[in-house]
C-alpha cells in the first residue's frame, strides 16, 4: 500500500507540474525548483532534475507563464516584448469641393492691359518713360525739347525712335562774306596789315587764340560762338582753346574774358573750368553771391561763347 500511495503522488505530482514552451520549439514540463540571473531548475520527475535553463531559451508564451509567479516576475519580465502602442485611428478626411475662379475671357494684349489696374500702372510708367527719354533725345540731338515732347505725347515709342535717328540740328552759319568781315576786324594780328573797307572777301593773318591761349581782348565788340556741329567739343578742345579758364588766377590780360557754356537745359556764366575728364567737365559758375561748382557732360554742349566784360 505504501509502494501503491507513492506511485499514485508521483502521478499526481507529474500531473499538476505545468508546461513551459522554449524557442527550439521544445517544451519542458515541470516545477520550478531553482531560479536567478541565469536561468531555471525544473524538476522532471520524483528525484530527476533538469539542467538550468537561461531566460533566453524560453518564447514570449513561457515568459509570460513564469512572470504569473510573483517571485520569478522581477527576472522573467525584462525578457518579456513589450508590444508597440495602437495607433489611434485617424479620422475620416473629408474632401470639400474647391471653388475655382473664373478665367477671365481671352482678350488681346492691350485689352489685357486697359482691363487690369497692374496692366494700367504699367502702361502709365511705359508713357512717363516715352516723355523722359523724348526730353533726353532733345537734348542730345539739340533740337527743341517742347517740339520733340510734344510729339512723343502724340506718338508714343514712335516719336522719340523718330527724333533719334535725326542727325544732331546745327544751326545755320552767318553769311560768309559778313563773317569774313567780322573775323578779320576782331582777329587781326596787331602789326599786320589792316584790311581794306570794301572790295570783296580778303584774308587776313588773324587768330582768335592770344598768348596766354584764350581769346585776345582787343576789339572785342561782338562774342566768339563755337557751335556744335562746327567744333568738336571735348577735352582736347577746352584744354587747348581755353587754357586760361583752367588757372586760379588768371593774367591781367584774361581776367575780362567771361565764358558761357550753353547746353539743352540751362545757360552757364563760367567763371573757372575746375576740372575736366574724357566725357565731362566740372566749372564753377556765380549763382548770385555764391559759386557752384557743376558738371557738364560734353555730349550736352550746344554752344559756347566768349566775350569781353563791358564796362
Amino acid at each position: 500500500m505504501t509502494i501503491f500511495g507513492l506511485w499514485l503522488c508521483g502521478i499526481f505530482i507529474a500531473t499538476a507540474a505545468d508546461t513551459y514552451p522554449l524557442t527550439d520549439g521544445k517544451s519542458i514540463t515541470g516545477d520550478v525548483i531553482s531560479y536567478n540571473d541565469n536561468g531555471i531548475v525544473f524538476r522532471l520527475d520524483v528525484d530527476k532534475y533538469s539542467e538550468r535553463i537561461p531566460w533566453t531559451k524560453f518564447t514570449q508564451d513561457g515568459l509570460k507563464q513564469l512572470s504569473a509567479n510573483p517571485k520569478i516576475k522581477l527576472l522573467a519580465e525584462p525578457f518579456i516584448e513589450t508590444p508597440p502602442p495602437e495607433r489611434e485611428k485617424k479620422a475620416a478626411v473629408t474632401a470639400h469641393e474647391v471653388k475655382h475662379l473664373d478665367l477671365p475671357p481671352k482678350t488681346s494684349l492691350f485689352g489685357a492691359l486697359f482691363s487690369s489696374s497692374v496692366g494700367l500702372i504699367a502702361l502709365m510708367l511705359i508713357y512717363a518713360a516715352n516723355i523722359f527719354a523724348a526730353y533726353e533725345i532733345a537734348v542730345c540731338r539739340a533740337r527743341p525739347i517742347a517740339m520733340v515732347m510734344g510729339v512723343s505725347v502724340v506718338l508714343p515709342i514712335l516719336g522719340p525712335i523718330i527724333f533719334l535717328a535725326m542727325p544732331v540740328h546745327v544751326p545755320a552759319a552767318e553769311p560768309v562774306a559778313q563773317h569774313s568781315a567780322t573775323a578779320a576786324q576782331t582777329f587781326a594780328v596787331p602789326g599786320s596789315a589792316a584790311p581794306p573797307a570794301a572790295g570783296g572777301i580778303h584774308i587776313v593773318e588773324a587768330s582768335w587764340q592770344g598768348k596766354s591761349g584764350a581769346a585776345p581782348a582787343a576789339n572785342a565788340g561782338e562774342p566768339q560762338v563755337f557751335q556744335r556741329g562746327q567744333f568738336t567739343f571735348n577735352r582736347r578742345f577746352f584744354e587747348t582753346k581755353f587754357s586760361a579758364f583752367f588757372a586760379l588766377i588768371r593774367r591781367e590780360a584774361d581776367r575780362n574774358l567771361v565764358m558761357t557754356v550753353k547746353t539743352g537745359r540751362a545757360t552757364m556764366t563760367v567763371e573757372r573750368i575746375t576740372r575736366i575728364a574724357t566725357n565731362e567737365m566740372h566749372v564753377e559758375t556765380a549763382q548770385g553771391a555764391a559759386k557752384q561748382e557743376v558738371m557738364v557732360p560734353f555730349a550736352e554742349i550746344v554752344e559756347v561763347q566768349i566775350k569781353t566784360k563791358t564796362a
